[in-house]
């Protein structure tokens, strides 16, 4: 179910659902969750995408385990505030989603959040903590989902 803004995510949340964020690549999918509080989001690992099926049995499992009450997935539209092609493969992720026989996935509220530059700042801050190249393409991914996801829980906390 699409959740248009921070604040009906929020509300749709049952009392201590975490939020599980993703960063959805071609090769990978990146993920992190917030805490009980809303507050942090912490990188959690990298799927390495293979058939759809199997990335969503994995991800329900996660779903299942970690108290996940809703998901923020990452936007890409074009810098121009357009979308193109990877909003499209976006969408259709969450309608394949939503179709999975998987009870997690059944009014699970989604959000999708503008990742413009995600990746961009965390490679920039991956370069400054000197980083080695191996180093910033096993977490890139995962710290992506994680920029995202705070910047959905820092709109929550300015909204109040």
């Amino acid at each position: 179910m699409l959740i248009r803004n921070p604040a009906a995510l929020k509300a749709a949340l049952a009392p201590g659902a975490r939020i599980l964020g993703l960063d959805l690549g071609s090769k990978t999918i990146g993920m992190a969750f917030s805490d009980a509080t809303l507050s942090i989001a912490t990188p959690f690992d990298t799927i390495r995408r293979t058939r759809f099926a199997e990335d969503a049995g994995k991800l329900a499992d996660l779903v299942a385990k970690q108290r996940v009450g809703g998901l923020v997935i990452g936007w890409p539209v074009n810098m121009d505030g357009s979308e193109g092609p990877r909003c499209q493969s976006v969408r259709q992720f969450v309608a394949n989603l939503e179709a999975r026989p998987e009870t997690v996935w059944r009014d699970l509220p989604t959000l999708l959040w503008d990742e413009r530059l995600s990746t961009a700042a965390v490679t920039r801050t991956l370069l400054e903590a000197d980083a080695s190249r191996q180093r910033r393409a096993e977490v890139v991914d995962k710290m992506a989902a994680a920029y995202i996801l705070q910047g959905v829980l820092d709109a929550l906390r300015l909204q109040g």
